[in-house]
């Protein structure tokens, strides 16, 4: 017998048994699976909000071993009027979801009931306020539901100052998706970032801008039910407006002040809500103020893994210093290569400023739109009077409920 065979003899009789005992010894460990649920309201290719959230779960793959998504989309009443979310969330914890993430605040009372009916399951109910102690529903959440939301308000301000950097008519137009305090504080604190850009770079008297918000009645375009947002874009731009900000889920804003650009009118626009919403005309793209899930996401992920998620209520701020970094800001801004060199260096002023804290937009003398007293001169609001802004500042056109 050969000593070449008498070595393979013993590699096929001596391997099997190091593998049995290792199994045996529990040196060789499965990868764990753990299953959360992502619930959108639009599609996960919006190029927009649903967009956004699709991604950060696609974060938490990628960066937590064993993690797998379930997706729902659209659960709206366009699009599947038969489904809700009880529904959704039973197929999802059946499927061995320990955690979802519900995306909407239109999905905000039915996430309660869910988190009621698994208290085993937990739920991140996204721009909400159930969890927060001083917010006006303080007490109604049950110890498996929390709440995550970016402090979008900062960027819209950022938003506002491009707006109030590029405009020649001083006429800015907003489109706004239904009305809600959600809606309303970002809606102003764009006209506030423009107010304050208008009158320190432009030395122009900013209660000489026009701010118009058209809301459409929902995030995206609803056929029959809502207002379409590509003619009120129109209207907007035939009305003077040189600067369309978005506050909707999709990209009609600057997909129509694209189309009016290249028929050689002088128009801008600043998209919301995804990182790559500039691409669908970026010589016309001032900017985009975004959302960044992915690190909240795998943070609480995490956590719900570890068994360690206590519930809580955030409202968190950018990383004013890497606003382009997906890996730790949860809100950003991208500047837009409509932006020329100079509007480019204001606004970075603007940026350091509201860093440092030396800009400060959300400060009175502030009035609400039917003139009552909000914040007196000198006066900074609180959270909770950015949160729950009761109407639209007086300035702004359009209505406030």
């Amino acid at each position: 017998m050969s000593k070449r065979f008498l070595f393979r003899l013993m590699a096929l009789l001596i391997i099997p048994a190091l593998l049995l005992s290792a199994c045996a010894g529990g040196t060789v460990e499965e990868e764990q699976e753990f299953v959360f649920g992502v619930v959108l309201v639009g599609p996960k290719n919006d190029r927009g909000w649903s967009q956004a959230h699709y991604e950060g779960g696609q974060y938490v793959e990628e960066n937590m071993p064993g993690a797998r998504m379930i997706v729902f989309e659209s659960l709206n009443p366009a699009d599947k009027p038969e489904a809700t979310l009880e529904g959704v969330v039973d197929d999802m914890v059946a499927d061995g979801a320990q955690l979802v993430f519900t995306t909407s605040d239109e999905f905000e009372e039915d996430t309660l009931g869910a988190a009621e009916k698994y208290p085993e399951v937990t739920f991140i109910s996204i721009s909400g306020d159930d969890a927060w102690a001083e917010g006006q529903d303080a007490g109604k959440a049950p110890p498996n539901l929390g709440n995550i939301m970016g402090r979008m308000p900062d960027m819209k301000a950022v938003a506002g100052c491009a707006a109030a950097l590029a405009t020649e008519t001083g006429k800015l137009a907003y489109l706004g998706p239904l009305i809600n305090f959600e809606t309303r504080r970002l809606a102003a604190s764009a006209y506030l970032g423009a107010r304050y850009c208008y009158d320190e770079f432009r030395g122009m008297d900013p209660d000489d801008l026009e701010y118009t918000v058209t809301w459409i009645g929902f995030w995206f375009n609803i056929p029959g039910v809502t207002l379409d947002p590509t003619e009120v874009t129109t209207n907007f731009i035939d009305s003077g407006a040189d600067v369309v900000l978005s506050g909707i889920d999709t990209t009609e804003a600057i997909v129509v002040s694209g189309q009016r650009a290249d028929q050689g009118e002088r128009v801008f626009a600043v998209p919301y809500d995804f990182v790559g919403a500039c691409d669908e005309k970026p010589e016309i793209c001032l900017g985009v103020p975004y959302f960044n899930w992915g690190p909240d996401y795998l943070e609480t992920a995490s956590a719900v893994e570890a068994g360690s998620w206590e519930q809580e209520w955030e409202w968190n701020k950018a990383a004013w210093d890497a606003l382009d970094d997906r890996t730790k800001t949860p809100i950003g801004w991208i500047h837009g290569p409509g932006l020329t060199d100079e509007w480019k260096a204001d606004l970075e002023t603007f940026i350091d400023g509201m860093a440092s804290g030396d800009v400060v937009v959300w400060k009175g003398p502030l009035n609400l739109q039917d003139g009552t007293t909000y914040l007196e001169e000198g006066e900074v609001a609180t959270g909770q009077q950015i949160w729950y802004l009761p109407q639209l500042l007086e300035g702004m056109e359009g209505p406030s409920k």
